[in-house]
């Protein structure tokens, strides 16, 4: 009866152990997935995200229409103006149409000739100094003498007008003088001159040739004296 008992406590014992050690099998070792989630964690932020590496660095390189130097796609920077910097140019002398008259006052005891610049160029444009006047004659081309009066500059907008004015000797000698057969027109900064008619008195009194009779004054200068 003693060794029935202690066979059957054997085998309790050894069934128990069994089912323990099945028990084990079936469970999952908890230290393993911190490491799991770890090394996900770390795979996904070296890739700058959900996005494959390297991808959002070709998307940013497609879109835009500017290079680094904020010009548009054409590569005008998408600036405009009248000039450099936008700023106002010189009046050019196919823009300007130019005419004169004669603007002498009874009484003077000089001649005097306006002569009208005015701006049909389509924009503003800007003047300053002095404009280049030639009489043409029959003894020869005559320079007229700046007066010297400050010549400040001016912003001529599109359609406005400016006017300088010549001024000359009257003939009152009683001699046939010299005769005036034109009038030379250059624009301040400019080459390119235009010819006129000239409106004033036929002939200019003769002289010693100690200098020119004839003076201009500065932009926005008018009547005697310029």
């Amino acid at each position: 009866m003693r060794v029935r008992k202690l066979t059957l406590a054997a085998m309790a014992l050894a069934a128990g152990l069994s089912l323990t050690a099945c028990q084990s099998d079936d469970v999952t070792d908890p230290s393993a997935a911190p490491s799991a989630a770890s090394s996900a964690s770390s795979a996904s932020s070296s890739n700058g995200g959900s996005e494959p590496a390297g991808g959002g660095s070709a998307a940013s390189g497609q879109e835009g229409g500017t290079d680094t130097a904020g010009k548009t796609s054409d590569g005008t920077g998408g600036t405009g103006g009248t000039g450099e910097g936008g700023k106002t140019t010189a009046c050019r002398t196919d823009e300007l149409e130019i005419t004169a008259m004669d603007a002498t006052v009874g009484g003077d005891t000089e001649g005097t000739v306006a002569v009208d610049l005015k701006n049909g160029g389509g924009r503003d444009c800007t003047l300053a100094g002095y404009a280049g006047v030639d009489l043409k004659t029959n003894a020869g081309s005559l320079s007229a003498k700046r007066t010297g009066e400050q010549a400040p500059q001016i912003v001529l907008a599109d359609g406005d007008t400016v006017t300088f004015g010549i001024t000359y000797p009257v003939n009152d000698t009683g001699g046939s003088g010299v005769r005036v057969t034109g009038l030379v027109v250059t624009p301040p900064n400019e080459t390119k001159s235009v010819t006129l008619d000239w409106p004033g008195a036929a002939t200019l009194p003769v002289t010693d040739g100690s200098g020119t009779p004839v003076q201009v004054g500065p932009m926005g200068s008018a009547g005697q004296g310029g």
